[in-house]
């Protein structure tokens, strides 16, 4: 059984090979035609292997079959768009608490707060690659994802317009 608006989950995230990433907590939202979404109030705790943090802002993520993992921030930090391509993500439902997992694959596609665009981290990629042996599939789709996302990113398409992130995010407010 697949989590439902209104549940709690744990989104944990990986490296390839399994090391620990971003872990954090998260309610589902609900599901459109772009995805499922995920709920993250500010103040939330993040942490990671030599990294912790609790969210200042307040954000949804979109999670899809595809290779990427979007976070959408509300206003108020350097950016407002910051796209995890990753493997596509998987439901754990084994625990007390469905927990989200997913690969990191390191590209980032961002959109700062001045609207700039890029992708960042293609040099961790083109390390990681050769160094934990990532399979030439896996490094075609994470380069198809990176490029369509910087696309419809730049281009303001669904779900990366600020609509739709303000429809989610008022979502997340209305269970508060």
């Amino acid at each position: 059984m697949t989590p439902a608006a209104g549940d709690a989950v744990r989104v944990e995230m990986s490296k390839h090979g399994g090391t620990p990433h971003w872990r954090y907590d998260a309610v589902i939202l609900g599901s459109d035609a772009e995805g499922t979404w995920l709920g993250v109030p500010a103040g939330t705790h993040h942490e990671r292997p030599g990294a912790v943090f609790d969210s200042a802002v307040d954000k949804v993520v979109r999670i899809t079959a595809e290779h990427r993992v979007a976070a959408l921030l509300d206003s108020g930090l350097w950016c407002d768009v910051y796209v995890d391509v990753a493997t596509p993500p998987r439901w754990d439902l084994s625990g007390a608490v469905p927990v989200l997992r997913s690969v990191d694959l390191d590209l980032d596609v961002i959109r700062r707060a001045d609207g700039t665009v890029f992708v960042d981290d293609e040099d961790e990629f083109a390390d990681h690659r050769v160094r934990f042996g990532y399979p030439a599939e896996l490094v075609a789709a994470a380069e198809a994802s990176s490029s369509a996302t910087l696309a419809a990113v730049r281009n303001g398409e669904p779900p990366f317009d600020r609509a739709t992130v303000a429809h989610w995010l008022g979502v997340l407010r209305g269970l508060r």
